[in-house]
């Protein structure tokens, strides 16, 4: 009781430990990023197979693979990563960014992650304080984190991870977490249909697919969570943000605009925006503009 009571009213201590607890969680987020998207290939190639009837292929396929088996490992020399060597940040910092078994160099982008999964998680705590926002705000925040980078990395949304999220913001709606159920409602589906308009407007328009399905079913999942008023912000801050990346990775990086770029991340970043920061930003544009 006297460790609530501080909760309570302590915000620094709050986020403090979601910060605390946000490391641990991005570690975790790690292994989800880099697996799921392969479970995903390894569960399709299978169905394929039982579908056309082919032979399996003997391969290392059979081996158990999921997000608790096998153990972490070096992918260079295949040695077991022991537990006191898989700490958030502190283990990546001790072993100086190396393996300790081949010396061989891990990616930076483990640390970076988690050390991001923290940042992010003290903003959410900092803003709800001890509440049950803040408990599902942070689900949320680590669920558009793993999104984010499979995105980036595979141009793939899981459905595993979009829809349930859907559904728990259909729920969350009924107690009034973050808005009620009228709007989530009508959030969920102006944000798949609003997206999915678009996406067959372009196709038409040049015969290119401008987004995924994926995309869809995120701006869905904000529309459940936050409502659909949030959705016209959404869209215009991603859609930005998506632009000016864009247009800079071509100026600078020379990047091939026939490229595509993952619009995910884009809708993930300005989502948790505006949950965090929405009502303060559409209040300030109905001012500006006199409405």
């Amino acid at each position: 009781m006297l460790l609530l009571e501080l909760l309570a009213y302590n915000s620094y201590l709050v986020a403090a430990l979601a910060g605390l607890f946000g490391l641990m969680v991005g570690s975790f987020l790690n292994v989800v990023i880099y697996r799921l998207p392969i479970m995903m290939q390894r569960n399709w190639r299978k169905e394929c197979t039982e579908y056309l009837q082919l032979e399996p292929n003997p391969t290392d396929d059979d081996e158990p693979f999921n997000l608790m088996v096998p153990l972490s490992r070096c992918p260079n020399c295949q040695t077991p990563i022991k537990p006191y060597q898989n700490l958030p940040v502190v283990s990546y910092l001790l072993l100086k960014g190396r393996c300790a078994a081949c010396s061989q160099p891990i990616s930076s982008r483990y640390p970076l992650i988690e050390a991001f999964t923290a940042l992010l998680s003290v903003f959410v705590a900092w803003h709800f304080g001890y509440s049950a926002q803040c408990g599902f705000a942070l689900l949320l925040t680590w669920s558009l984190v793993a999104l984010s980078f499979i995105d980036i990395d595979h141009h793939l949304l899981p459905d595993s991870i979009n829809l349930p999220l859907i559904w728990l913001g259909l729920i969350l709606s009924l107690f009034n977490v973050f808005t009620d159920a009228h709007t989530s409602i009508i959030g969920a589906v102006a944000g798949y249909m609003g997206l999915r308009m678009v996406y067959h407007l372009f196709k038409f328009a040049t015969g290119k697919e401008g987004m995924g399905f994926g995309d869809f079913k995120l701006l869905a999942l904000f529309g459940a969570w936050l409502g659909w008023q949030y959705l016209p912000l959404i869209i215009l801050l991603s859609s930005l943000v998506g632009a000016v990346i864009g247009i800079s990775m071509m100026i600078f990086v020379k990047r091939d605009h026939n490229i595509p770029i993952p619009f995910g991340p884009y809708l993930a970043a300005a989502g948790w925006i505006a949950m965090l920061w929405g009502t303060d930003i559409n209040r300030w544009y109905l001012n500006y503009a006199g409405l």
